[in-house]
């Protein structure tokens, strides 16, 4: 795991007087994307952003991005696999910023293919990722957010995790148990002050799913809305729960699907 930090001394000459002033948050897979699209929201409103993400290329041009609009940004890079590669991060995490008040664990796998095509590897991957990573991330940072008395989770599931999709029963399988996490949580630590709430995305064009072309537009008909989102009306939803604006907001599931629940 490896660590930078930009020159934030720039960035100090722009101080915020954002929402989120004086908070810091660790958003994972935050190098493209919806992660990556929410960390630039969350650092326009005030807080001191970890980037987390396997890319050190991609994840320094987020900071760099983030510090020339006049915010504070760190990247970490982390290979999420398991237990001890996420409380690494936690750990990491809550050196650079001094504490975590919000957590987005948006860092997911998400392929799509028949069942009997599936290896042990590819399964054991999808639920490190998608499952335990998240798990432990909590793990690691729920408990000081719960001694301070505040703090928000946003956990960033899919649409596929509500309903049965073929060729998704991994990927759906693995959110729907971070569906589940997600209340949980939610009833473990919001008697203590600390808020967590997942976001459902419906077809989302970013680089990850470049690779689905007209897949992703015929699954995107589906819905009301008849087309795939952009990663900042995911991002939106994620930065609504993350703030003060959500304050009586637990346990819930925001489905931003382009209306894919309601058909």
């Amino acid at each position: 795991m490896t660590t930078t930090t930009g020159d934030n001394t720039a960035a100090a000459g722009h101080a915020h007087t954002g929402e989120l002033a004086g908070t810091a948050a660790l958003v994972t897979g935050a190098t493209s994307g919806i992660g990556r699209t929410t960390a630039l929201a969350l650092a326009a409103l005030g807080a001191r952003v970890v980037v987390s993400g396997r890319d050190a290329t991609r994840g320094k041009q987020v900071v760099a991005d983030i510090e020339e609009a006049g915010g504070t940004a760190y990247f970490v890079r982390a290979d999420l696999r398991d237990e001890e590669s996420a409380r690494t991060l936690a750990r990491t995490a809550t050196a650079l910023a001094g504490q975590v008040d919000i957590l987005v664990n948006n860092a997911g796998l998400f392929p799509f293919g028949p069942t009997e095509g599936t290896t042990e590897e590819s399964f054991d991957d999808v639920y490190a990722t998608n499952v335990k990573v998240p798990y432990f991330l909590v793990a690691q940072l729920a408990p000081a957010m719960a001694e301070r008395g505040t703090g928000a989770i946003v956990n960033v599931t899919t649409m596929v995790a509500e309903f049965g999709a073929a060729g998704m029963g991994l990927y759906g399988s693995s959110k729907a148990a971070l569906r589940l996490l997600t209340k949980a949580w939610a009833a473990e630590y919001g008697p203590r002050g600390v808020r967590v709430n997942a976001v459902s995305p419906g077809p989302t064009r970013t680089e990850g799913t470049a690779a689905m072309g007209d897949a992703l537009d015929a699954l995107a008909k589906g819905g009301p809305a008849g087309r795939p989102a952009g990663p900042e009306e995911i991002a939106e939803a994620i930065v609504f729960l993350a703030s003060p604006r959500a304050s009586f907001v637990h346990g819930a599931l925001v489905p931003v699907d382009g209306g894919r629940i309601a058909v």
